[in-house]
Parts: C-alpha cells; structure tokens; sequence
C-alpha cells in the first residue's frame, strides 16, 4: 500500500488554504489526541501522523519544497535528480563518488543537498544538521489570555511539556520553545517547537488592545439612584459605583483593570451600562411613569431625522 502524503493524512487536497488545513487539522487533532484516547496506540499514532503533516503543510516553505519533490512527507531532503547516477557511475575502486576530485563547491552543493549543513571533523569529513522545527496549535480562553498562566501540552505521544501564556497574548500569536523540535543529525541543534495561540472568545469581555470592553445590566432604581455593583473583571469581581441618573449607554472606566503586556502599565476596563426594566407589566410602576412623564416631557429622538 502507497505511502499516505501530507493531504491525504489530513484529508485536504493539494490547491487547499492555509485555513482549510488548519481547520482540518483542529479536527483531526482533537479526534485523535492522546488525552481523550487513553490506551488507545493506534490513535497516539495517527495523531503523530497528523501533527507531522500539519508541520509540513502550515509552513509555506517546506509546502512548496514538497510539492516540488525536494523534500519527502517527514520532511528529509530528497537526492536531487541525476545525482545517484553521478556517484554509482564513479571511476573504478569509487562506487559512490564521481570520477575526478570534487572540489570545496561540489562538497557545499553535497552539504546544501541535505540540509543546512556545516563541515566538522577532520578533513571535511562529517557535517551536521540543524533538526526541523515542529508547528503545533494551542488554544486558550480568553482571561488566560489576557491575565497570562500556565499550560501542559503535549509535544507528542511520549513528550509533555509545561509552557508559560505570558499576560497579553494575541490571538494568532506564536510561541517558540527553543530546542523541542526535532533532533539534529551528526551533533547539529535540535529544532524548536512553534505554538500558534488562538485565543476563544468570551461572552462578556471584547478585547481592544490593551483595553477590555464590558457591557453591563444595571437595573432601573440602580441607573436612577446610583449604586454600589460587583462587575467581572479579567482577574475577578470589584466593586463600582453607578451614578445617579445614569442612562443606557453611559460609560465607566475601570483603570487598570485591562490587558497587562511586558513591563508596559496594565489597560483599562471600560464598563457600558445597560438598563434593564425587568417586569414591564408590573401597574405600579405603570402608573408612576406615565404620571411623572406627563410633568416632564422627553423626546429622546430629537436630531435623529425621525420625525
């Protein structure tokens, strides 16, 4: 049976985009993730299947390279053409290299052949190569993203690693973990491990910046009369004082209460007031309104061009 490629694993075709293959592999990630099949080897193993090939095809050049037929499926360079024949036709006694002396640019094209290379040992015998770099998704909710905190993901099957969300973070953000990408070969640095963040939404808070937007709920005897309300904030619930009269719309700033990033000074928090009525069917408060709004006339629409 042939070798499943890269699309095949994820089930895409060649012409797909960036964001068909990155849906597919979400998909195919959580269906195979070792977390959720306990004692279950034949899915830690397509779930290695599938990450490799999101490697691959989430970087636009080693897609290309492949597609090209430069590189294989893991990633390995691939003999340029005609080269086996330059070797295995060699002179007499050299099997594997081709008649003549090679010179330092034909050992530079040999190294490029497999990889960013560099001459070691003695005699210019050996190279090493740096190892490739391994792209993984992470995602996280929103406070955990804003207020920073601490997640265990796993590199693969068999590799676990603790990583830090740094406060701030942005959505499509990547991390880079030095050296937990794929070994070297002949002594050269491993790669590094790339953690694209996507960050999910929230159903109260909206991020601008370093800012965070809140709508709230007020009653109408709390935007009438002012109060003293909890309001959620991304590290918990303060308190805030509502003035008196307060309307629909009207906005209070939280300061500090936002996004932190680095050693920059924290965002603010902007709270939007929603009054809510609540029971309009209720005859008292019926009666009220409409004896008080007949001694103080209102048209909230005047210069909208409604009339």
């Amino acid at each position: 049976m042939a070798k499943e490629t890269p699309y095949e694993v994820l089930g895409v075709k060649p012409g797909a985009g960036a964001e068909e293959i990155r849906k597919a592999y979400r998909k195919l990630a959580k269906e195979f993730h070792p977390d959720l099949n306990p004692g279950k080897p034949a899915a830690e193993a397509r779930f290695k299947q599938v990450s490799a090939a999101y490697d691959l095809l989430s970087d636009p050049e080693k897609r290309a390279r492949y597609d090209r037929g430069e590189i294989d499926e893991t990633g390995a360079e691939r003999a340029p053409r005609g080269a086996y024949r330059g070797f295995a036709e060699g002179a007499e006694g050299w099997k594997y290299h081709p008649s003549g002396e090679m010179d330092l640019g034909d050992l530079e094209d040999l190294f490029a052949a497999f990889g960013r290379g560099r001459r070691g040992g003695t005699g210019g015998r050996g190279f090493a190569v740096r190892g490739a770099d391994r792209r993984y998704s992470l995602e996280i909710d929103f406070v955990e993203a804003a207020a920073g905190g601490k997640r265990r993901i796993a590199l693969s099957p068999e590799n676990w690693l603790d990583v830090t969300i740094p406060p701030g973070i942005e959505d499509g953000q990547v991390l880079r973990l030095k050296g937990k990408g794929e070994p070297g070969f002949g002594g050269g640095a491993a790669g590094d491990a790339l953690i694209e963040v996507h960050v999910m939404p929230h159903p109260l808070f909206r991020r601008d910046g370093q800012n965070i937007h809140l709508e709230l709920p007020v009653s109408l005897a709390e935007a009438v009369l002012g109060a003293r309300v909890p309001v959620p904030t991304i590290t918990g619930p303060v308190m805030m004082t509502i003035p008196k009269g307060s309307d629909t719309g009207s906005q209070l700033r939280l300061r500090g209460k936002g996004v932190r990033r680095g050693k920059a000074e924290a965002g603010d928090q902007y709270v939007t007031l929603k009054v809510v009525i609540g029971d309009s069917g209720d005859p008292e408060l019926a009666n009220f309104i409409a004896e008080w709004s007949a001694r103080h006339p209102l048209d909230p629409r005047r210069g909208t061009g409604s009339r």
